[in-house]
């Protein structure tokens, strides 16, 4: 099967940065799109940033300009450089892929099992 592994989550003071990485393991013909997902404490989990297999992103208003997501197709990884950190970003980040096992097989959605960010003021 697939599996979606991130890692570069932690605690750091406002202002400040983290890039977060995730890749993607197992019977993989190809990867749609890929991005990263965050659920804070009693929210809803929302989209932090999206990247498509040809590089087209997309953000969430609340990042633009302090988050940048990029992707090394080859590794199949997916990045999440986030700059100016504030107390709000503070939440747990998922890593989240469409892709396809085959050819001929209907793309599905996986999930990593996310990577805590804590943001202190």
């Amino acid at each position: 099967q697939v599996q979606l592994v991130e890692s570069g989550g932690g605690v750091v003071q406002a202002g400040g940065s983290l890039r977060l990485s995730c890749v993607a393991s197992g019977t993989i013909f190809s990867i749609n799109t890929m991005g990263w997902y965050r659920q804070a404490p009693g929210k809803q989990r929302e989209l932090v940033a999206g990247i498509t297999a040809g590089g087209t992103t997309n953000y969430a208003d609340s990042v633009k300009g302090r988050f940048t997501i990029s992707r090394d197709n080859a590794k199949k990884m997916v990045y999440l450089q986030m700059s100016n950190l504030k107390p709000e970003d503070t939440a747990v980040y998922y890593c989240n892929a469409d892709l396809k096992h085959g050819l001929y097989i209907g793309s599905r959605e996986y999930w990593g099992s996310g990577t805590q960010v804590t943001v202190s003021s």
